[in-house]
């Protein structure tokens, strides 16, 4: 286990800064080589899809506002459209929505990218956190550099099955251990440039309403990271908001997010639902995949909702 001197130490020793050169706002995204895209495509053997996000609720998660309109030509306005006929032709109508919505937190499916975060002022590669600006957003290691998508090998990693639980309890971590038995157990090795899914079974919970409330739960200890490093995985997911809470640092709050996002630049996948994924990988006895990962292209934003795609 380590000791918070030794989380704290990762910040130096799991470091990425330069690595990929100084102008670098990919950070770990650069495992994903033209070779290991095109690997990950020789993981579709059965062609199917399933997805690894939750629907998003409206109005708990989502504002939404509504326009329906079942015949276009008496929308107000519309004689005076640029198009002539617009107003003629009575038989099309149309519904439309803005929408808003937090994506960060405990319920939302998203990815994180390296500018979320500071520490001691500092983003990925040592930008000062000044790059975000409270109107543009973030000049730097923003979403959008990731806008050609994700698309990666993908593993699933079934520590709820390791254990022989429904799913991990609130407060209890994953370790490497853990890891390594999972792999052991379903017959696949983590790669470099591929992106690991980690399901502890909460998002069974959340199915089940069994999932308490709160700031305590599962999820990646930060004795993975060293892990995360040597292996090279370029993109991390849960089926949590990451990492386990409490942590177990007085100093580090988040150990997975900090150390993950500032030092390694590690993107990560929050809140996935995994359960869909987890039944397919074991019915095809298959625990990898090729995975598609599409950001909007948010200008600026330290983040995106995402809808994870496996294909098997």
């Amino acid at each position: 286990m380590p000791t918070q001197a030794d989380v704290l130490g990762y910040f130096d020793t799991l470091s990425n800064w330069g690595r990929w050169g100084e102008d670098d706002e990919r950070g770990t995204l650069n495992h994903i080589t033209d070779d290991v895209r095109q690997a990950a495509a020789q993981a579709v053997r059965h062609g199917r899809s399933v997805s690894c996000a939750w629907e998003i609720a409206v109005p708990e998660e989502m504002e939404r506002s509504t326009t329906s309109c079942p015949c276009a030509a008496d929308m107000p306005g519309a004689e005076n459209m640029p198009v002539a006929a617009f107003h003629k032709d009575r038989r099309w109508g149309f519904s439309s929505e803005r929408l808003g919505l937090t994506f960060h937190g405990n319920t939302i499916t998203h990815i994180d990218s390296p500018c979320h975060l500071f520490w001691d002022g500092a983003m990925y590669n040592g930008r000062p956190h000044s790059l975000v600006d409270t109107a543009t957003g973030s000049a730097w290691a923003a979403v959008t550099a990731a806008a050609n998508g994700i698309v990666t090998r993908g593993v699933l990693l079934d520590i709820a099955a390791v254990r022989g639980v429904p799913w991990l309890e609130p407060g209890e971590g994953v370790f490497p251990d853990d890891i390594e038995e999972a792999e052991r157990r379903q017959g696949v090795r983590v790669r470099s440039g591929d992106a690991v899914l980690l399901r502890t079974g909460h998002g069974r919970a959340r199915h089940e309403a069994a999932a308490p409330a709160g700031f305590t739960q599962t999820g990646w200890h930060a004795s993975c990271l060293p892990w995360l490093q040597e292996r090279e995985v370029a993109l991390i997911g849960a089926d949590t908001p990451q990492e386990v809470q409490p942590s177990g640092y007085d100093d580090v709050l988040m150990p997975v997010h900090a150390v993950g996002l500032v030092a390694m630049g590690l993107w990560l996948l929050n809140n996935c639902d995994l359960e869909a994924c987890a039944a397919t990988a074991a019915e095809l006895g298959q625990w990898d995949f090729q995975l598609a990962v599409v950001p909007i292209r948010f200008a600026g934003t330290s983040g995106s909702p995402i809808n994870p795609i496996a294909t098997f």
